[in-house]
């Protein structure tokens, strides 16, 4: 599937997360992960209304998508986006035709994973509903693996208990400031042998650069979140490495996760993020962020 300790494009971003990115900028990220070795791109129709999975298949070659009635730039903090809003639809069928649309943006006849994306509200529907459908696909060879990718550890982990999962996608539960999915998921994962990608590894950026107006979460960073992630900026400014990348190995020293999912909007920062990979980090470096 994906290969340990290795890194998974987040295709957020070149779907305008909080601010727009042009058609060459997003062009020169990708080919600036490709350059440096990532093969794995997670993306989803949520992100800029299909425009990151048009831009990864322009490249490479959930919710559905129908044509809204409304101004919808800025909507979910996607900006540059076409005039298209966002269904959830958890069912057998909604599933099927999501499918079916994101792999026509893909410009694929087939994705490697396919995750159920944020059912946090819906999951009766999505149990009932998008899971069977989805393992009816594995089961045929229509898809590779199949999983959930949510914000919640708690969601995540009852995903894990009733279905049989290949992975599962955890965002921002496990950094830095947030170790929640260690506690009970992981484990859980681990005896069913789950693999886990870890998304969200900054913290929607604050632990890369905690500077005023760092956002935690997708918001506005609470003042004691904010002097967190400086204390950890200064201890690792003291060894010399950069807080990213601090933040990024983190991730990928737990025994549960197989891959980290970084988001870029830039060459520079996907170039950062994987020299990241091979930066020496000193075994003090680490004692001391466990103690904070």
């Amino acid at each position: 599937m994906i290969g340990q300790g290795s890194l998974v494009f987040g295709g957020a971003p070149i779907g305008g997360l909080y601010a727009p990115v042009s058609d060459e900028a997003a062009a020169a990220t990708l080919q600036a992960a490709w350059d440096a070795g990532i093969r794995a791109f997670d993306t989803a129709p949520h992100y800029g209304v299909g425009l990151s999975e048009q831009r990864i298949g322009d490249f490479l070659l959930g919710r559905r998508l129908v044509p809204a009635t409304g101004p919808v730039d800025g909507a979910d903090q996607f900006y540059g986006t076409a005039a298209l809003r966002r269904v959830r639809d958890y069912s057998a069928d909604g599933v099927l035709r999501s499918l079916e649309d994101s792999l026509r943006r893909l410009r694929l006849d087939r994705a490697d994973i396919v995750l159920i994306h944020d059912p946090d509200e819906h999951i009766a529907e999505a149990l009932d509903g998008a899971y069977p459908a989805l393992a009816r696909l594995r089961a045929e060879g229509a898809v590779g693996a199949i999983g959930v990718g949510v914000n919640s550890a708690s969601v995540a982990e009852r995903f894990v208990a009733r279905c049989d999962l290949d992975c599962v996608l955890v965002a921002g539960r496990y950094t830095l400031l947030d170790d929640s999915a260690a506690q009970s998921l992981f484990p859980l994962c681990q005896f069913r042998g789950v693999a886990v990608l870890a998304a969200g590894v900054f913290n929607s950026g604050i632990l890369a650069d905690p500077a005023d107006g760092a956002r935690y979460d997708y918001e506005p960073a609470a003042p004691g979140v904010l002097a967190r992630a400086r204390r950890i900026a200064e201890v690792c400014a003291r060894y010399d490495v950069p807080a990213a990348a601090a933040a990024l190995r983190h991730v990928l020293r737990h025994p549960a996760v197989t891959a980290a999912v970084v988001g870029a909007r830039s060459a520079e920062e996907i170039r950062a993020d994987a020299s990241y990979l091979g930066l020496p980090i000193p075994d003090a470096l680490w004692a001391e962020l466990g103690g904070l």
